[in-house]
C-alpha cells in the first residue's frame, strides 16, 4: 500500500493571528507551522466525533469525591461494572482525609463511554467530575 504524502493548502489569517500562532508554536515546540496546524485540527475532530457521539474513543473519567459519604464507592464500582470493556485502567489518590481523586483510563464507543461518564460524574457523592476525550489513535496519521 502506497504511503499518503501531505496535502498543500494555503491559508490567509489577519496578522495579530499569525504573530499568536507562530508565539504559541514557538512556546510548545514545534518545529514549524503545519505541524502546530495539524494537532489543531486533529483536537478540533476528535472534539467534533465526541460531540456526534460516533467511533472509537480513549480518554479519560477523572472524579473527586468524599470517600466518607455512604456507598459512593459502591455506587463507582457499579456504575463501571454495568458499561463492561470500557474501563481499562483506574488510578485512585487520596487527596486529604475526606477527599479521593479516581481517574478511569477509557477505550470504546463514544456514546457508550459519555453515557457511563455522565453517569459517574451526577453520582450521588461525588464533587466534581470530568471526561476528557482523545482518539484511540487507529483513524488518526503520525
Amino acid at each position: 500500500m502506497k504511503e499518503e504524502t501531505a496535502a498543500r493548502f494555503s491559508v490567509s489569517l489577519p496578522p495579530v493571528l499569525l504573530r499568536g500562532l507562530d508565539r504559541m508554536t514557538a512556546e510548545k515546540g514545534y518545529d514549524n507551522r503545519s505541524l502546530a496546524v495539524a494537532d489543531m485540527i486533529r483536537a478540533e475532530l476528535i472534539k467534533h466525533r465526541q460531540q456526534r457521539r460516533s467511533g472509537e474513543i480513549a480518554g479519560t473519567v477523572t472524579l473527586v469525591y468524599d470517600h466518607h459519604r455512604r456507598h459512593v464507592q459502591e455506587l463507582l464500582t457499579a456504575v463501571q461494572h454495568d458499561h463492561p470493556g470500557l474501563v481499562v485502567a483506574t488510578m485512585h489518590v487520596h487527596l486529604d482525609h475526606d477527599n479521593c481523586l479516581e481517574v478511569l483510563v477509557t477505550r470504546g464507543k463514544a456514546k457508550a463511554i459519555k453515557r457511563m461518564a455522565d453517569q459517574l460524574i451526577a453520582a450521588k457523592g461525588v464533587k466534581h467530575g470530568h471526561l476528557t476525550v482523545t482518539s484511540s489513535g487507529k483513524d488518526l496519521p503520525a
